[in-house]
């Protein structure tokens, strides 16, 4: 696959134009900083490592050399998005636009060559809707919002195509598009976020999709109600633990006892949140997602905890090691780290410091449109 020419994506960055009437005025963004914890210079370090792997494509591959998945990809545009680097962001989202397949789908993996797994992944699909509206939230483009809404609305389209008559959604099809039979809880949470953010993007534009709402609040009542009935048993993995309440499917008193049930298992005191409840590993993803998810419960100091632990992976370049083995203190992988870890701390610096325009988009579920109540109904109907 050869690198086509980049050209200008949305109205700011095609003519310079300022914002037209009704569209919110932006500030020149600022790099978050978590003070004592991450300064502004060293979180521009940390972007400077993802952009310097980013090809010229505007693909942004784990590492040097890997593979990009469309999930990673868009939460590494973000992290370039909350510290200004607009040019680096778009290449990313247009690289996103062009590849997007004719029934709005990604395949899993991609490589600067092409197609590395071909699996059209459900949650991987949807995550471009969160990476659009805080694109929008930071830097408030219209022209960008109306050029990206076709292929938020094309990718979620194909992705509730996957819902079940119960609610969740199916965790991928294959490339010859059967569906896999089952659904995965992390990725229905996320999901429900980026559905969300679907449905904010459309109101934006002037679009009404009243079929996404009904779709979301299946599923939200699903994720809520159902649990090992609707969902593959995932329970050792620390995401299946904290999505359900960084992406607000659980909120207040029930997501702050989901934090409290299973911390002991997941969180290593000074060290961070284990990938897997049977490993002695902590990654640096998962304790800075987790520190949003305590942030949206209102736990600022656990949260904080968490983000300075994960200052403990940080490499001398601003790079964050993918994660690290105890009590040995050796990295896992070996010495690899990874566009979507530095990605998952700048996202994280900026829920804390909390001065950014997009920087509640995963700690203030009132941000976003709510999803229906179907508590008072009837359950859905079973498979």
């Amino acid at each position: 696959m050869q690198p086509e020419p980049r050209r200008p994506l949305g109205s700011r960055a095609a003519n310079g134009r300022p914002p037209a009437a009704g569209e919110p005025k932006r500030t020149a963004p600022e790099t978050p900083e978590v003070p004592g914890l991450l300064s502004r210079a060293e979180a521009d370090r940390t972007a400077d490592t993802i952009a310097a792997v980013q090809l010229p494509s505007g693909m942004i591959p784990r590492f040097d050399g890997g593979v990009a998945d469309p999930w990673n990809h868009v939460e590494a545009a973000m992290a370039l998005t909350v510290t200004g680097r607009r040019t680096e962001a778009d290449a990313a989202f247009e690289w996103l636009a062009r590849i997007q397949r004719p029934d709005g789908s990604w395949h899993q993996y991609y490589t600067a060559e092409g197609i590395d797994q071909d699996k059209l992944d459900a949650n991987t699909i949807a995550y471009v809707a969160a990476g659009v509206w805080h694109h929008w939230l930071r830097f408030g483009d219209a022209g960008f919002l109306a050029e990206m809404w076709p292929v938020v609305q094309r990718a979620l389209d194909f992705v509730l195509a996957l819902q079940t008559p119960r609610g969740e959604i199916l965790w991928a099809r294959h490339a010859d598009g059967t569906p896999w039979p089952f659904a995965l809880l992390t990725g229905s949470s996320s999901i429900s976020h980026s559905l969300r953010c679907g449905l904010a993007a459309a109101h934006q534009v002037g679009e009404e999709r009243p079929s996404w709402e009904l779709a979301l609040a299946r599923l939200v009542h699903t994720v809520r109600h159902c649990g090992h009935e609707a969902f593959a048993p995932k329970d050792r993995w620390a995401m299946d633990w904290y999505y359900p309440v960084l992406t607000g499917v659980l909120q207040g008193a029930e997501a702050r006892a989901r934090l409290a049930s299973r911390r002991r298992i997941f969180v290593h005191e000074g060290e961070g949140v284990r990938c897997v409840s049977n490993q002695d590993w902590v990654t640096t993803a998962e304790t800075c997602e987790c520190a949003m998810a305590h942030l949206a419960v209102g736990d600022q100091s656990a949260a904080l905890a968490l983000f300075e632990w994960a200052q403990r992976l940080r490499e001398p370049d601003g790079s964050y090691l993918t994660g690290r083995a105890f009590p040995t203190k050796v990295s896992y992988p070996d010495r690899e780290c990874t566009t979507y870890s530095a990605a998952a701390v700048l996202l994280a610096a900026d829920a804390l410091a909390g001065t950014g325009a997009a920087s509640g988009l995963f700690v203030d579920w009132g941000s976003l449109p709510a999803p229906l109540d179907l508590d008072p109904l009837e359950e859905p109907a079973r498979d």
